[in-house]
């Protein structure tokens, strides 16, 4: 790997830690109520999102695909407007599902995210068109680069013949809108993709990334991403807030107390798998419930998560490689030597 650039280490090194030790320069975003679900922009875009979104990921789970029309549907009914998915979930089946669940009327109630994990111009644009026909749509609101998770990811990505080069094209041409990118490893890779793109002159609208209570404590997104996206502006996509039910296991905190704390963090929304009606409840049962926290309640759920947070045990997801795709599918990514389409 090349040595790190100065301005990238800078960062590292000079980032506020929001929360407990900097929260008053880290203030929850503002929240504009619509109806019953609190909305917030989405970084500079002009876009306004619902304080909750529909993970793409657990609609595929479902064995019945009218469980699944009816979980999409019931949650826009009841004021969730971010739908979050990706080319790759369940081999197409996610996109399938959520396309047929946005049909009559549904998809212009929405801002629809997908992501694709290639990182050549010609498996990037393949996989666009690919996600929108599923979709069954004619653009896609956001489009992430999915899987950020290898140092060299950035460099793939913004390579001559790189998969940037398709997403800017698929936006020049009115098939996606906003551009962003995910990854769940560590918080290094972010950080790299970041100054990547601004050594391109690219600015990203968005960002995903895991943000819950245990992670403060071990390889930190939230003390070291978080601040130089709500700096620059840039919308904060919050997953992982339960870890895929891992977090529930260190018995530390509830569900609800686990969500309360990425709200209460300055993101646009927080993407929640959703595989039941009871977890839709449960969810906006949280999001009613929800008051930003006091400093001491923070700390409390800080203190309670220290311990088992520690060696990132139950943050699966950065401890091991079975939340890691294109690992078991390099495939996706396309062949490094492509070269130019």
């Amino acid at each position: 790997m090349d040595t790190l650039p100065r301005s990238f280490l800078e960062a590292i090194e000079g980032l506020g830690v929001p929360h407990a030790e900097g929260g008053r320069e880290m203030a929850m975003k503002p929240t504009f109520q619509n109806g019953e679900m609190p909305h917030r922009e989405l970084g500079q875009t002009g876009e306004q999102v619902s304080l909750i979104g529909l993970g793409g990921h657990h609609i595929g789970r479902l064995q019945d695909d009218q469980e699944g029309l009816r979980i999409v549907r019931t949650a826009v009914d009841r004021g969730i407007t971010f739908m979050d998915n990706s080319w790759d979930y369940h081999d197409g089946l996610s996109e399938v599902r959520m396309g047929k669940a946005l049909r009559d009327g549904y998809r212009e109630k929405v801002f629809l995210m997908t992501k694709i994990d290639g990182r050549t111009r010609k498996a990037a644009a393949e996989q666009i068109d690919q996600s929108l026909g599923r979709l069954q749509t004619d653009v896609i609101d956001l489009l992430q680069h999915h899987e950020v998770i290898r140092l060299e990811d950035p460099d793939r990505i913004f390579a001559e013949g790189g998969a940037q080069e398709a997403v800017l094209e698929a936006q020049k041409a009115g098939k996606v809108r906003f551009i962003g990118f995910t990854g769940h490893k560590d918080p290094l890779v972010h950080l790299r993709m970041l100054e990547i793109a601004k050594g391109r002159g690219f600015r990203f609208d968005a960002v995903q990334m895991p943000l819950n209570v245990m992670d403060p404590h071990f390889r930190s997104f939230e003390r070291n991403v978080l601040p130089q996206l709500v700096k620059e502006g840039v919308g904060v996509l919050a997953m992982k807030a339960l870890g895929d039910g891992f977090l529930l296991e260190s018995g530390a905190a509830t569900p609800v107390e686990c969500l309360h704390y990425t709200m209460n963090l300055p993101v646009s929304t927080l993407i929640t798998g959703i595989d039941r009606m009871e977890i839709l409840e449960q969810d906006l049962d949280a999001v009613k419930t929800f008051r930003p926290l006091t400093e001491g309640q923070v700390a409390d759920l800080l203190a309670r998560t220290a311990q088992a947070a520690s060696r990132g045990a139950f943050e699966r997801f950065k401890t091991t490689n079975a939340f890691d795709a294109t690992a078991h599918n390099p495939a996706w990514l396309g062949q490094p030597d492509a070269g130019p389409a």
